[in-house]
């Protein structure tokens, strides 16, 4: 026989054996466990899900447990694959965030196997201590907590004006805040709800009675060009989604003495009839804060979209008038929104852009909350530029033959970029924005 057909015949039989030997091997080798609630997915839960998703929160169903977990074994793998929950926008291109709540993709695949393979228990010896959740509040026991005055009655159907109701504080000192949360007492009816202060000399709705619910007054003939006004004392709000305020150490929200709240609570209907008597927890700082945090907002109300535009564009600015730092941005439209993106624009003209909301839902008004503060020397500008659809083409769209201004209601507009301000707590809150501003705020948000 050949050298060479000798040594084929030798690869071959070599390749052979080896084949039957890895495929000896692959039988005699377990498949891996299956994936199970206990040790693989009630960590991402707790992580991830859990602070929404367990009784008296804003969750329909409860995920503390694997009895209540795993009917929604199909719903949560959908949900992950489409990246729809947990509800999170930010393109990750721009900016860090502390409180980014989305999944990663090995958590996205963990999820998705174990509803693949069965929605397995597993052992209950695997299974994380229990996150001790404060029951009826996201934050810690509040030192106080603020009420309606009345229960308001939510009709079955119909439009409801925004509602407002002034609760005063009885405060005989300034109170330093370090976590503020507002509750429903019914949130199917409740679009959103903020807390703004009044302080002593406002002309903050300054004739209106207190502790009576009262909407708020149409605006001025000389008004009528721009309504968006907001007023720039926003202590904390309420709307899905959105996380109460906590402060970091050493930072907190000033309350001055002889202060009012205004509560303004958007109720919308949804074929029940309920009663609805909102709260307010707070908790006090432990010490006099160095840093005071303050929530502004670049406001544009002058658009009128027209019918049919599908991609129409509003800009907003902000000039910082002082050295400050940014702590976190809260964009806000309404069902036409489409896309909300926040700039800035330094003194030197170096541009960053440090959000960008390429698929806005109005679903969910979301806080992104940045890891490391942002310095803004004065000078800088904060811009904000938001798209809509008015087009037959957004499935949102209640009236895509309308033109579209600013309005309260869910079918008219708002362009709103919020954002939180850090600054040392001795300097007045009055120099970060024109005494005008400040003194004569108007309650449309």
């Amino acid at each position: 026989m050949p050298r060479s057909k000798f040594l084929l015949i030798v690869l071959i039989n070599a390749a052979l054996a080896t084949l039957a030997a890895t495929s000896t091997r692959a039988q005699s080798t377990p498949p891996p466990p299956p994936l199970t609630y206990n040790k693989d997915v009630a960590p991402i839960l707790q992580k991830h899900c859990q602070s929404c998703h367990r009784p008296g929160e804003a969750a329909p169903f409860s995920m503390l447990t694997y009895s209540e977990t795993k009917p929604w074994a199909t719903a949560m793998k959908l949900a992950v694959q489409q990246k729809q929950m947990p509800p999170w926008f930010a393109d990750p291109k721009y900016g860090h965030f502390a409180n980014n709540r989305s999944l990663t993709e090995s958590e996205i695949h963990t999820i998705i196997a174990w509803a693949n393979g069965g929605a397995q228990e597993g052992n209950p010896k695997d299974l994380p201590p229990a996150v001790n959740w404060t029951e009826g509040w996201a934050i810690s026991t509040p030192d106080i907590v603020f009420q309606l005055p009345k229960v308001f009655h939510v009709p079955e159907s119909g439009t409801v004006e925004y509602q407002y109701v002034i609760v005063p504080t009885g405060f005989t000192e300034d109170k330093w805040v370090q976590m503020a949360e507002v509750r429903p007492t019914d949130r199917a009816v409740v679009h959103h709800i903020i807390a703004y202060l009044r302080e002593p000399g406002s002309n903050y709705f300054k004739d209106q009675k207190v502790g009576v619910f009262f909407e708020a007054p149409p605006a001025k003939e000389d008004d009528k060009k721009d309504t968006s006004a907001l007023p720039s004392d926003f202590l904390v709000g309420y709307a899905p989604g959105q996380t109460p305020e906590i402060m970091q150490p050493g930072q907190g929200k000033l309350i001055k003495a002889g202060t009012d709240i205004v509560f303004e609570v958007h109720y919308t209907t949804d074929g029940k009839a309920t009663d609805d008597q909102t709260k307010l927890g707070i908790v006090f700082a432990n010490e006099t804060p160095k840093e005071r945090v303050l929530t502004l907002s670049a406001v544009n109300g002058t658009f009128a979209i027209p019918p049919g535009d599908p991609n129409y564009k509003v800009d907003a600015t902000f000039d910082v008038l002082q050295n400050v730092k940014l702590a976190g941005v809260h964009p806000h439209m309404h069902t036409r929104g489409k896309d909300f993106e926040y700039r800035l624009v330094f003194p030197d003209g170096r541009k960053e852009t440090i959000l960008d909301v390429p698929n806005y839902n109005w679903h969910w008004q979301l806080w992104y909350n940045y890891t490391d503060m942002i310095d803004l020397p004065k000078g800088t500008k904060i811009e904000c530029t938001a798209h809509f659809d008015n087009s037959a083409d957004n499935p949102e769209n209640p009236d895509p033959t309308k033109t579209v201004r600013w309005g309260q209601q869910n079918w008219d507009e708002m362009m709103v970029g919020f954002f939180d301000l850090v600054f040392d707590a001795k300097m007045p809150a009055k120099d970060l924005y024109p005494q005008t501003a400040a003194a004569v705020p108007v309650a449309n948000n």
